[in-house]
C-alpha cells in the first residue's frame, strides 16, 4: 500500500479551506500544521517537516486557515481568533470522519501559527495529544496556559533572541509536559545549512513519543542543543 496524498477541500460556512494530506500506510496519528503569517500550505520548510513525520509513519494535513482573498488583508493574517476557529473547525472535521475518527491528532504551529495551536489546543482539550512549535510565537495566544493539557515542544533558534524570551515566558505558565529546546546557530527560520533537520528530527521524535508510541515523558526539561 502506497502513502496516500491528495488534495483536501474542508467547508468552513461560504466558504472551502485548502490543504494537503499525507497518509502514510497504517499511520495512526495526523499532524495539523498552522502556518505562520504569510505562509501557506506550499510553505517549502513545513512540507520538509511533514515528509519527515511522514516517514516516521504519521499522517499530516498542511492547511490554509484562510483562503486566498482572505490573505490578501494583511490584518487577516495576525487575527488570531480567526485562526483559531479555523483550526478548531479543521480539527473537528478531521476527527468526524470516518477514515480518521480514531487517529491521533497533534498540531505543528510556526511562528503566529504557534499561538493557534496553543488556543485550539486549550479548547479541545484531551483531543489534542501533542503540541511542537517552531519559532514560535505562542505568547500571541489568549489561552489560559495552564489548561492546555497536551504536550507541548517549544524549538527556537538561539541567535532568535526576543523570541527566547517569549517562549521561556509561556513555557513557565504551562503546567502540560513540556519541553523547551534552543536549536544553536540557528534563527528565526532555521534557514542555516542542517537546521530545519534537526527541528523536523525534534518535532519526530516528540510526537511519536507522544501520540504514536505513547512513551511518558519528563514533566519539565529545558535543554540547549
Amino acid at each position: 500500500m502506497n502513502t496516500s496524498n491528495h488534495e483536501m477541500i474542508i467547508p468552513f460556512g461560504n466558504i472551502s479551506l485548502k490543504g494537503i494530506l499525507t497518509v502514510p500506510p497504517g499511520a495512526a496519528a495526523i499532524v495539523i500544521f498552522s502556518h505562520g503569517s504569510g505562509s501557506s500550505r506550499f510553505s517549502s520548510r513545513n512540507a520538509f517537516v511533514a515528509r519527515v513525520l511522514n516517514k516516521s509513519g504519521m499522517a499530516t494535513l498542511l492547511i490554509d486557515l484562510l483562503t486566498p482573498d482572505e490573505d490578501l488583508v494583511y490584518e487577516n493574517r495576525f487575527d488570531i481568533d480567526l485562526l483559531t476557529a479555523r483550526l478548531v473547525e479543521v480539527t473537528n472535521f478531521i476527527h468526524q470522519q470516518e477514515a480518521y475518527k480514531n487517529f491521533k491528532i497533534g498540531y505543528f504551529g510556526a511562528s503566529t501559527g504557534a499561538a493557534s495551536a496553543i488556543n485550539a489546543a486549550e479548547r479541545l482539550g484531551t483531543l489534542i495529544s501533542a503540541i511542537v512549535s517552531r519559532g514560535g510565537r505562542p505568547d500571541l495566544a489568549d489561552a489560559d496556559y495552564p489548561l492546555v493539557k497536551a504536550p507541548t515542544l517549544l524549538i527556537v533558534g538561539s541567535l532568535d533572541v526576543p523570541v527566547i524570551e517569549l517562549n521561556e515566558e509561556v513555557y513557565n505558565d504551562l503546567r502540560c509536559e513540556k519541553k523547551l529546546v534552543i536549536v544553536e546557530g540557528a534563527t528565526h527560520l532555521f534557514e542555516e545549512e542542517g537546521k530545519l533537520e534537526e527541528v523536523a528530527e525534534l518535532a519526530s521524535e516528540w510526537f511519536q513519543k507522544c501520540i504514536q508510541e505513547h512513551h511518558s515523558l519528563p514533566k519539565n526539561s529545558h535543554h540547549d542543543l
